[in-house]
């Protein structure tokens, strides 16, 4: 079993979730290294879930933080061979290491990428994740992330439902997306309902 298009799960907190990802043969978990978020993963939890998963690569997601931060947090998660930050400079600063890199941006902000930038991104392999706090797509918005994937590869986080999945994956030309999981109700216990519906509807026999 594989699914149609990379997936990348969001900022994991939880085993219930990474087990879950890493059963359904998801590519990317990613993790929350912002010490002052609310859904920061310290380096002993980090190590707790993922003594737990095999067959993903691990991402550490990060807000804002120059490239030397980055750098200085990720000697705690050896393991972790993806950077996601918002930060264009620090992306750029870390094109030429050893990690492979997630550059995250508001859906509004597409527009604003110029050619020098979009051709740093390509070159480098660097891929985009589209988000927005708005989770509607509009004619207009999809314009511009087929404009994007012309040229470099996109995740897609927003607007994804059930029911427009395999349309967003055939006709964006997106390279994958990326959902989020949540709070556990207890530990080991969760609604995975909405994540498993649209998981499932990428599932392909290989």
């Amino acid at each position: 079993m594989a699914l149609k298009t990379f997936v990348k799960l969001n900022s994991i907190t939880n085993l219930t979730d990474a087990r879950y990802g890493s059963g359904m043969y998801v590519n990317l978990l990613g993790f929350d290294l912002d010490r002052s978020s609310a859904t920061y993963v310290s380096p002993e939890l980090f190590r707790e879930i993922t003594g737990w998963v095999s067959g993903v690569d691990f991402v550490g997601e990060f807000t804002g933080e120059s490239h030397l931060d980055l750098l200085e947090v990720l000697r705690d998660y050896p393991s972790i061979t993806w950077i996601e930050c918002n930060n264009f400079e620090a992306v750029k600063s870390l094109s030429t290491s050893d990690y492979s890199l997630i550059y995250k941006i508001q859906l509004e902000d597409l527009d604003k990428l110029t050619e020098e930038m979009i051709d740093l991104i390509s070159k480098s392999g660097t891929v985009i994740h589209v988000c927005s706090d708005d989770n509607e797509l509009t004619d207009i918005d999809l314009y511009s992330l087929k404009r994007v994937t012309q040229n470099v590869k996109v995740l897609l986080g927003t607007g994804i439902t059930e029911g427009n999945i395999l349309d967003l994956v055939a006709d964006t030309g997106i390279f994958g997306i990326s959902l989020s999981g949540g709070e556990e109700l207890k530990p080991g216990l969760k609604d995975l309902n909405e994540l498993a519906d649209i998981l499932e509807k990428l599932e392909t026999e290989e």
